[in-house]
């Protein structure tokens, strides 16, 4: 789809990657922007409508899709993560925490928003994912296994939403410069160099971005006799 006129929900639109998705977005010329938030003063890009929209809330989804009934673009880009591994004794309740916003809440968003989408003409589904979709060292356990069950949801969106011409499109990345990072000392993406790729992926059709070298070399590395996923030797 194109961004030129279209009307788009971003979640998490107050800071890091959702903040440059709406000032990328309002710079292809889209005609609206709505700025999902918890706390809609959080927002203080010009130019977008402020949206109250905790995505973990049913009654605040309803509420969006019944005041954004002209989207014609989701982009879910909520998530959030916590370090730890699946043998912490806190583990159970921050898996559920973490699924919570990374997994049902996308879920939630799509199955709100894709019969505005149809009313639409069809437009776009684009889900924030990661190359932690894919593998899972243990240090950030929940978060990778929430967003391997995002890209398994993202799939099969993409199947189920064909009839109605929606296009759904998984954006992978690897560590990007923003509050979630900010205590990881690894190479880091900006966020404006993420999401240009994004919507030129989006622009051209694709069912997937993959945003960086890493995530490039990861997915690649799937189907290699060692896969990226197992253990590497050092």
């Amino acid at each position: 789809m194109k961004i030129e006129n279209a009307v788009v929900l971003v979640t998490g639109a107050n800071r890091g990657v959702g903040l440059a998705f709406a000032r990328e977005l309002l710079a292809r010329g889209a005609r609206k922007v709505y700025a999902g938030a918890r706390d809609p003063a959080a927002i203080t890009q010009s130019g977008v409508e402020a949206l109250r929209l905790d995505v973990n809330k049913p009654e605040d989804v309803a509420a969006a899709a019944a005041l954004a009934s002209d989207v014609t673009l989701v982009i879910n880009n909520a998530g959030i993560a916590q370090p730890g591994g699946f043998l912490a004794v806190d583990s159970e309740d921050v898996a559920r925490r973490i699924f919570e916003t990374n997994f049902f809440a996308v879920l939630r968003m799509s199955k709100a928003f894709a019969p505005i989408l149809k009313a639409n003409g069809g437009g776009a589904l684009l889900n924030v994912l990661s190359v932690a979709s894919w593998v899972n060292g243990g240090e950030l356990a929940a978060y990778s296994a929430s967003k391997s069950a995002a890209w398994s949801l993202t799939n099969a969106l993409r199947n189920e939403l064909a009839a109605q011409k929606t296009q759904v499109l998984g954006l992978h990345m690897a560590y990007v410069d923003t509050d979630l990072t900010r205590g990881f000392d690894v190479p880091k993406s900006s966020p404006e160099d993420i999401v240009k790729r994004a919507l030129d992926g989006l622009e051209s059709g694709v069912d997937e971005v993959l945003a960086d070298e890493l995530t490039l070399q990861v997915k690649h590395g799937m189907t290699a006799a060692r896969p990226s996923y197992l253990p590497q030797a050092s």
